[in-house]
């Protein structure tokens, strides 16, 4: 059997690897990183973000006490197992030990059921997720995305010159796959995110496989499950297995609460996951995932109580918070399983941002396709407690009250999830 068909070999998973962190003229999320980092001004009081830009685009000089519930963080951080894993790893950071994510690919293989081959582990699934996308579109191959969705999938696109063909979501806000299909006759990929940010919503796993049985041949499916392990609803992964045209974004970010030490995995067929290697970019790689994060990771792939206690906190305090919403006639969009939920303000979404800030509550943005709702990540009981008190103070508030030009906010907004590990 040749290489390609028995795996991705050590020499092209480091390619893979290498490729990932390539530079940031090469990725889109990566691109508006560097933006930001030259917009922000040369001084002190960041405490999260690249740059100094936060999930609401402020340059980061906000009072200690701040709650940030706008980036989709996990409050929680990384779990003992993980830290413990850390500890007992760094003393070995004056060696490469290319063999540590070596181990941790083989134990994601073995928690999914997936071949040698079928996985790749990077710093983050931010710069995989522009690799599985760009190695898929381009000007004659057209992106077709859910609207509204995560904005990296339409960001690839422009930067591959790519037809953006946004679907508008179904009513119970998941991705229309049937509408999907029809919208191009040949397009490059379909990229799904799922449960879908910024609604939390799930699209159902037979849908996604009507999906991968009715679209055309070429095209590829990218299913991102950044936020799966909040949901109760079956993982896709099983699909790479049977050798599908399906892309899985993984990351850690998330449930895990890794998000500062980046750690993601791309799960394809062997093909799939080496054209990602052929996206454009400098021969050598800038960063690869560090053996500390990748020990972590693993560490937390086995802690088998971790998922479950996590996916159960988490949906305890949305429900707490969506219940006093509810309670207060707020409106919500219902059913979501991930740790975040939308919420209708009843004016542009960017003025009650700005208003939040002024009450030390950093909540995250809008959409153009829904301007009046505003995402809120869900942090921990009290943090989200202390967002009920200056919601409620905020939506008393008449429309255009606050002055926003009085914050400083930039007008470009840089969403910090959008370089999520």
């Amino acid at each position: 059997m040749s290489s390609i068909h028995a795996g991705v070999s050590r020499r092209s998973f480091m390619r893979i690897l290498g490729a990932a962190s390539a530079t940031a003229a090469s990725f889109p999320a990566l691109a508006a990183v560097q933006q930001g980092a030259a917009a922000a001004p040369a001084q002190g009081g960041g405490r999260r973000g690249l740059g100094g830009m936060s999930d609401v685009g402020e340059m980061r000089q906000l009072s200690p006490d701040t709650i940030i519930i706008s980036s989709n963080e996990n409050p929680l951080g990384p779990a003992p197992s993980a830290l413990q894993a850390i500890g007992v790893t760094g003393p070995l950071g004056g060696r490469y030990h290319y063999d540590e994510s070596m181990k941790t690919l083989v134990a994601f293989n073995e928690v999914y059921g997936l071949k040698r081959g079928y996985s790749a582990l990077f710093p983050g699934s931010g710069g995989p997720l522009d690799l599985a996308l760009m190695s898929n579109i381009g000007p004659d191959k057209p992106l077709v995305y859910g609207d509204p969705s995560y904005e990296q999938g339409p960001r690839a696109a422009d930067t591959m010159k790519a037809p953006k063909l946004p679907v508008p979501l179904t009513p119970t806000y998941a991705h229309d796959v049937k509408a999907m299909v029809k919208a191009h006759p040949a397009p490059g990929a379909y990229y799904i995110v799922n449960p879908n940010n910024p609604t939390g919503t799930m699209t159902p796993r037979e849908d996604i496989l009507w999906l991968l049985a009715n679209k055309p041949a070429g095209s590829v499916v990218i299913v991102d499950e950044a936020y799966h392990h909040f949901s109760d609803h079956e993982s896709v992964i099983d699909q790479v297995a049977l050798d599908k045209d399906i892309i899985v974004m993984r990351t850690f970010s998330k449930i895990y609460g890794m998000a500062g030490l980046r750690a993601g995995f791309a799960v394809g067929r062997p093909d799939l996951l080496q054209k990602m290697g052929t996206v454009p970019g400098p021969s050598r790689s800038l960063a690869s995932i560090s053996i500390t994060s990748s020990a972590a990771a693993r560490a937390s792939l086995q802690d088998k109580e971790l998922v479950p206690l996590r996916r159960k906190i988490n949906s305890d305090v949305r429900s707490e918070t969506l219940e006093f919403l509810e309670k207060h006639g707020y409106k919500t969009i219902p059913g979501s399983q991930a740790n975040m939920f939308m919420v209708d303000v009843k004016r542009p979404g960017k003025e009650f941002q700005q208003a939040m800030l002024k009450e030390n509550v950093a909540i995250g943005r809008t959409w153009a396709a829904m301007p009046n709702y505003v995402r809120v990540t869900v942090g921990t009981k009290q943090e989200m407690q202390k967002f009920q008190t200056a919601f409620v103070k905020c939506m008393d508030m008449p429309p255009g009250a606050v002055n926003g030009a009085s914050l400083h906010i930039p007008e470009f907004h840089i969403p910090s999830e959008l370089y999520r590990a």
